[in-house]
């Protein structure tokens, strides 16, 4: 697996839970689309510009994975997630010499679970998201979990 040396751009998201339909969205412009994960339940997606780009899209199917597999990773602890839960991932395109590649950083936040348990959670939906596998070796990820 490389890392990159200069990233040439970057595809951001943030999506999260959403219990409550009537919720307001994303502002006009942006993309904003509902997303849903095996067992139905909803997460939102938010791009950044009108016309996102393939590291958006990509981060943002990512994510909608990655935040089923959170959900799933926590049942079998045993442990609710925190309403607040989130994940940000950030795509990068760039170059290592001559070449080409992709990698990624993550920001999860569970607040109010303990950092061990939150740690062990977000590391266990890598293991479950099938996106995750896809890329496990192939590029390079990135992960912060933050529990405040």
């Amino acid at each position: 697996m490389t890392t990159i040396e200069k990233v040439i751009f970057s595809g951001n998201t943030h999506t999260t839970i959403n219990r409550d339909p009537a919720v307001e969205r994303g502002e006009h412009g942006a993309v904003d689309i509902r997303l849903s994960a095996p067992g139905g339940e909803n997460h939102e997606f938010i791009g950044a510009a009108p016309h996102p780009s393939a590291e958006q899209f990509f981060a943002g199917a990512w994510s909608a994975c990655y935040m089923g597999a959170l959900g799933i990773a926590a049942s079998l602890r045993k442990v609710a997630l925190p309403p607040e839960t989130s994940v940000d991932i950030q795509v990068d395109i760039g170059q290592t010499g001559p070449g080409w590649f992709l990698g990624a950083h993550f920001a999860v936040r569970l607040p109010g679970l303990a950092q061990d348990v939150a740690e062990a959670i977000a590391h266990s939906a890598h293991q479950i998201c099938p996106y995750s596998k896809a890329v496990h070796g192939n590029i390079d990820v990135a992960m912060n979990v933050v529990t405040a």
